[in-house]
């Protein structure tokens, strides 16, 4: 794991706390000489200072690279390039001037396809350090979109970030983990078990959205159901596609 300053990564958090983005957007800053981006964050004048003032401090913008193009994560891009000078840009979906997938290098950074709470979702890897987005948070679970094969696609890509070794995971929200392999663990095992969950009420006779939920996201809170209930959608869909949906 070691010691996390040891990594020269600087983490700025934007005002946008919530009930999905936990305090905050996370943008990060890593390398001097240039400095790379993951995740601009949202549009707010005083994020683009911090991120601007910052990758100043460490020799200007070498390039951006987007997890995914989800507001709370790209939307500052436009006003970001403007100050910064106009650096090549990196997504799997977004228009941006460099399209990358699975494997891909963008400067110090390689890709790793991390489907699931967005299609197009990216984690990126340098020296390392992982830069989840929304597939792994400092604290919490995400919600997995209902998208054809995305909670498949999501174990697969948690078991991908498993395989490599990583000492810090720095998240889109919430504080950098310092223990890569118990959290990925913990990611998979909790997948798991709301799958056993699901199965079990399913094969009980529950069948309406709002008796699932409360089988088996009962501890969620009111203003987290809608989005336990997209993620059941895409738990449905993993189990119909495999066959395994009670009749």
């Amino acid at each position: 794991m070691g010691d996390f300053a040891a990594n020269d990564v600087a983490r700025l958090l934007a005002a946008n706390p919530g009930p999905f983005t936990l305090t905050g957007t996370n943008t990060w800053v890593l390398g001097r000489d240039p400095a790379w981006i993951v995740d601009p964050g949202p549009d707010l004048a005083a994020h683009v200072d911090a991120v601007a003032g910052e990758v100043a401090r460490r020799g200007g913008a070498g390039g951006i690279a987007l997890t995914h193009d989800h507001d709370d994560h790209a939307g500052a891009l436009a006003t970001l390039l403007a100050r910064l000078g106009d650096p090549p840009v990196a997504a799997a979906r977004h228009p941006a001037g460099v399209g990358i997938g699975e494997g891909d290098r963008f400067g110090p950074l390689t890709a790793v396809a991390t489907p699931g709470h967005a299609p197009d979702h990216l984690a990126f890897v340098a020296g390392g350090v992982c830069f989840s987005g929304d597939a792994v948070l400092g604290q919490g679970s995400v919600f997995i979109a209902p998208d054809p094969g995305a909670m498949a696609g999501y174990l697969d890509g948690l078991q991908r970030l498993r395989r490599l070794d990583l000492r810090w995971i720095c998240p889109g929200h919430g504080p950098p983990v310092a223990d890569p392999a118990a959290k990925l663990r913990q990611y998979c095992e909790h997948r798991l078990d709301r799958e056993r969950r699901l199965l079990k009420a399913l094969q009980a006779g529950a069948r309406g959205e709002d008796e699932l939920l409360d089988a088996v996201w009962g501890e969620v809170p009111p203003a987290l159901r809608a989005a336990a209930a997209v993620t059941l959608r895409a738990h449905l869909d993993k189990l119909r596609d495999e066959g395994r949906l009670p009749d």
